[in-house]
């Protein structure tokens, strides 16, 4: 596993009130990297990734994989290669799976080799409900039955899958994956209607493709998908995850340094969080696949045209992403202004802005979705706890331009998500100890 579990009580100890500035290269996408592993078990041959992030949730994915019998090897940075050919359990590991949420991706490739699979309930941030229905209607809808029983799920699919006509529920990232693997190797042709086409969704098909998969539509929202009876190995590379460089950009533009943010793929990714940012006085130059973020911007809410509260709102791509929100909220309580944060995604995911508050934040959370920031404010270092990943790397960029000492705990929720974020940090000059 990429994570010591003798460093479940490890904290980060910051001290705020300085620029950070270098230069950056982004790790590769969580959000890709673990649908494409799950993906591997589609292979009839081997799979090397690369670009894989080290972080907590890749190292359980790969003992899952590990324990559900595959071959993986190591071969050093960031590469490795998975051979799915030794896999014959169904039954997916409890104590593993209650770790993250992206273990349920594995309920559609098992089902499609196996025509069985047996998972527990997922784990991953409590952020709100997080239903499993649109994955399951997917999967019911191409000829599986499931069984919900109090802890995990049974599904079979005695008579195979077929390809169908899919309107899924709602625009379900991990739904439309689990969907796209089932129908991988399901009989026939399945067309996916309302699908999500994140680019982490993308990044899944053409790996898919990759084993001689045969899925059109890449980067819609219908996707058409010709089931083969087997499939090859294959190859990829992990694109850059976009989280981590906006959480970067807003990094460096609310402490006032200039960071370069290499192959961060600004015109791909990008253009909505440009939006978003704007609202706040952030801006930032592309240099080819770079963005470059200047330093001392003055950061000055917009009003809106005809002089209302602007407000950042979140939605599926290409909306501006809702990993985005906690950081937004921070990088509000730095600009001048008043702005208006909209989580329609996941109705608990701003209970966390009472440690904002109890940093000097000004901020009126309405609801469970929305919550008015004013700033500037002068945040003071306090004693912290990360609620869940994006939450908790939102603390770290209020604590690293707030002043004086902070303590974060429960780190292993941030590095769930951010590859060596400590060390990573620290060479952008920020003061920030990994105390275990």
């Amino acid at each position: 596993m990429l994570f010591n579990p003798n460093d479940a009580n490890a904290t980060y100890v910051v001290q705020g009130g300085a620029p950070i500035s270098g230069v950056l290269k982004p790790g590769g996408n969580k959000n890709a990297a673990l649908p494409m592993l799950a993906a591997t078990l589609l292979a009839g041959d081997m799979v090397e990734l690369s670009n894989v992030p080290a972080i907590r949730d890749v190292g359980v994915m790969l003992e899952l994989l590990t324990d559900l019998g595959a071959d993986i090897s190591d071969l050093g940075h960031g590469r490795w290669s998975i051979d799915p050919s030794g896999v014959t359990k169904n039954v997916v590991n409890i104590s593993l799976a209650t770790e993250i949420r992206a273990s349920f991706l594995l309920a559609g490739p098992l089902l499609a080799k196996w025509g069985r699979a047996v998972l527990p309930r997922p784990g991953g941030d409590r952020i709100g409900r997080r239903p499993l229905d649109t994955h399951l209607h997917a999967l019911i809808e191409l000829g599986a039955e499931v069984e919900v029983l109090p802890d995990r799920y049974v599904i079979n699919a005695p008579r195979g899958l077929h390809g169908n006509d899919l309107f899924l529920h709602e625009m379900s990232v991990m739904g439309t994956e689990n969907a796209i693997m089932a129908a991988a190797l399901a009989d026939g042709k399945t067309t996916i209607h309302n699908a999500a086409s994140e680019p982490h969704v993308q990044e899944l098909c053409r790996l898919i493709n990759s084993f001689g998969g045969q899925i059109e539509g890449i980067g819609t929202n219908i996707l058409e998908i010709v089931g083969r009876t087997d499939l090859g190995g294959g190859e990829a590379e992990i694109g850059p995850d976009p989280i981590e460089v906006g959480s970067f950009i807003g990094l460096a533009a609310v402490t006032g340094g200039e960071l370069r943010i290499t192959g961060a793929r600004p015109r791909l990714h990008h253009r909505m969080t440009r939006i978003g940012y704007g609202k706040l006085g952030i801006c930032w130059e592309e240099d080819g696949d770079d963005i470059v973020v200047p330093a001392n911007q003055e950061l000055i809410i917009r009003d809106d045209l005809h002089g209302g509260i602007p407000k950042i709102d979140d939605g599926p791509w290409p909306a501006f992403p809702p990993d985005l929100t906690s950081i937004a909220v921070v990088l509000a309580t730095q600009a001048r202004g008043t702005i208006l944060i909209h989580e329609k995604m996941f109705e608990s995911r701003l209970f966390w802005v009472d440690r904002l508050i109890s940093m000097g934040a000004r901020i009126v959370l309405c609801d469970p979705h929305r919550a008015v920031v004013v700033g500037p404010a002068r945040l003071h270092g306090q004693d912290l706890a990360s609620p869940d990943i994006r939450a908790g790397m939102a603390l770290v960029i209020a604590a690293l331009c707030a002043e004086g000492e902070s303590v974060i705990h429960n780190i292993k929720q941030v590095e769930r998500g951010y590859e060596n974020l400590h060390e990573r940090l620290r060479s952008l000059s920020a003061d920030v100890e990994r105390r275990v």
